[in-house]
């Protein structure tokens, strides 16, 4: 195969070999992950805790379930997902990043859960796990970051048991010229800014903000996660577009 025949897929702006591109994500999140969650109320304002929040109201988990929170680097809906689930249920922390993975699991111990959580250092892509075995499955802003997102959404539907909830929580597209606009500044000149004093990585935090430019639309996801096997895909916007929550149940 010649050089111009290999595949390439979006890391941020930049065409990467697909094979190239989980390393170089892992390497983002490998950066961040010890100040990830600092930088994730700076950047929001602590906004994302409510975007969160709306995201466990719509899973409709209850005691007993079985949950996979999927990419769900250090545990906020993990942490309110084991305390519905209950003694009785099962939530799984999956993340492919091994670095989150470690900052979620002590972040959990230290908040005292334990006995219904597993943790699994997991490809979305070809999930480990039988077919038909969660009742809900949650990806809050990973949905981005994943190389094949229609082989994701497929292993994320094929996981799901009959009437299981998928859930993706993710940045988008704002409705507003004027608010996307006001976000691109944001994004592109205060963001790595923010990164750089906190974090000490300004490169990470510029691929942040370009990785969301070049993911899909919300009318797109939607007919993504319809191709994949869901139904009743429904989408709500959330702070004017800056993030959209989809939802698709198996049927």
């Amino acid at each position: 195969m010649s050089p111009s025949d290999k595949r390439t897929t979006h890391f941020g702006y930049q065409e990467v070999p697909v094979e190239e591109k989980a390393s170089r994500v892992a390497h983002v999140f490998h950066s961040v992950a010890a100040r990830y969650d600092v930088m994730n109320d700076l950047m929001s304002l602590g906004i994302h805790r409510l975007w969160k929040r709306l995201t466990i109201e719509r899973a409709g988990v209850r005691p007993g379930h079985s949950v996979l929170d999927i990419a769900g680097g250090t545990g906020d809906l993990t942490l309110k997902f084991s305390r519905l689930v209950g003694p009785r249920g099962r939530v799984v922390l999956a993340d492919i990043n091994e670095s989150m993975l470690r900052v979620g699991r002590d972040k959990l111990l230290d908040n005292g859960v334990g006995g219904n959580v597993e943790y699994v250092q997991a490809n979305a892509e070809a999930l480990p796990f039988p077919d038909n075995t969660f009742d809900c499955i949650t990806i809050a802003f990973g949905l981005r970051n994943v190389t094949d997102k229609d082989a994701a959404l497929r292993s994320m539907t094929r996981v799901l048991k009959p009437g299981g909830r998928l859930l993706v929580l993710e940045f988008s597209q704002p409705v507003n010229p004027l608010l996307s606009k006001a976000y691109d500044e944001y994004s592109f000149r205060l963001l790595p800014r923010m990164g750089q004093l906190v974090a000490g990585d300004a490169d990470s935090y510029r691929y942040l903000a370009e990785s969301i430019r070049v993911h899909p639309d919300q009318e797109t996801l939607k007919g993504m996660m319809e191709a994949a096997g869901l139904e009743r895909v429904e989408y709500t916007n959330l702070t004017g577009g800056i993030v959209a929550l989809h939802r698709g149940i198996k049927l």
